[in-house]
């Protein structure tokens, strides 16, 4: 199959190989200043094999109770897309292009900096998922950057969900919310032949500090900022004569200082369930494990503080689909199911009469 035109961006989508490398280390013997014969040494006796230490426990995604309304299966046969092209694209060039496309359900809408993916659409699921579950929401894109031009470098659109429209406001990190989210890793022939990311599944967040958006009229002075937490799904690309064959790895963002953190590499595709997690001190905890079981801390990549910010508010979360856009060659087709948002209510303080008056 020639992977740089796929006939279908809905054809269903496995197969990988993982190269896992070991680290040692190598003791020099420290030497005099004479020349002397070294002498024997008696054989070390192995050392004894430490267990692995537990990962210190922190808040699972799926923790708690979850948000009303704030769930899509994909299971209604009336779900469709409304889209209004063209389509935004107010990062590459000032322009948001409205009205917005947005799902017939209300709970999905097009990202304004970036546009739409090309498809968006409620489809079959490609292989047996959650039990229960039978469609899921294909989407994929061709023209991912200014519309009626090509860039021939990497662009990317959004899905974003509509949370503000089912909870009324921000959610606090007091409240512990978390995400999670199945995700169908077609197989490497359906994917677009290009090193580098290919999907993400991020949070909008907010936390007071120096803003520091070249658009906000606000910057460089203190204030709410915000910022874009979350995880790629990244390609290695056997055609780019770096690797030897395809591969794929998770990639987190950010870390402290702005870095990208590499996570585990997509040993098995198929489904996988991804989820984040925000606690009450401000730190983001990403998660990800093939299959569509439950979390656990096995599944615990890294738990960071993005960029160095302390996370006060969650807005939404939303899924980005990136491509080369050359007008020709379509993004590798994603698959998603059941996103959730969860909460873990903030124990209530108690007061004193003298305090309620």
């Amino acid at each position: 199959m020639n992977r740089s035109s796929l006939s279908s961006p809905a054809q269903a989508i496995l197969s990988a190989a993982v190269v896992v490398a070991a680290t040692g280390f190598a003791a020099a013997a420290g030497t005099s200043g004479r020349a002397t014969a070294a002498k024997p040494r008696p054989a070390a006796a192995p050392a004894a094999v430490q267990p692995p230490l537990p990962k210190k426990p922190v808040l699972l995604p799926g923790t708690g109770s979850l948000v009303k309304n704030v769930v899509d299966d994909f299971e209604d046969e009336k779900w469709t897309w409304r889209y209004n092209h063209p389509k935004s694209s107010e990062e590459q060039d000032k322009r948001m292009r409205g009205p917005l496309g947005k799902s017939t359900n209300n709970r999905w809408f097009e990202g304004p900096k970036r546009g739409t993916p090309d498809v968006v659409k409620r489809v079959d699921l490609p292989a047996p998922g959650l039990e229960g579950s039978e469609h899921g929401l294909l989407v994929a894109t061709l023209h991912g950057g200014i519309p009626g031009r090509v860039t021939y470098t990497m662009q990317q659109d959004d899905l974003i969900y509509n949370l503000s429209k089912f909870t009324g406001r921000s959610m606090s990190v007091a409240d512990s919310p978390s995400i999670t989210v199945r995700v169908y890793m077609p197989p490497f022939e359906q994917w677009e032949n290009r090193t580098g990311p290919s999907f993400g599944f991020r949070a909008g967040c907010f936390t007071h500090a120096i803003i520091t958006g070249d658009d906000h009229p606000d910057e460089g002075r203190f204030g709410l900022e915000e910022y874009w937490p979350g995880m790629f799904v990244c390609f290695e690309s056997s055609h780019s004569g770096k690797f030897k064959e395809d591969g794929a790895y998770i990639r987190v963002r950010s870390g402290r200082n702005g870095g990208e953190i590499r996570g585990p590499r997509i040993e098995q595709l198929g489904w996988w369930t991804l989820g984040m997690s925000f606690t009450p001190d401000g730190m983001v905890h990403y998660f990800a494990s093939p299959g569509v079981d439950e979390l656990t801390m096995d599944d615990h990549i890294t738990s960071q503080y993005p960029y160095g910010y302390r996370t006060e508010l969650v807005k939404t979360f939303f899924f980005n689909v990136c491509t080369q856009d050359d007008g020709r060659t379509w993004s590798t087709p994603w698959v998603i199911d059941d996103p959730k948002v969860y909460f873990v209510k903030r124990p209530q303080m108690a007061t004193s009469k003298a305090t309620r008056r």
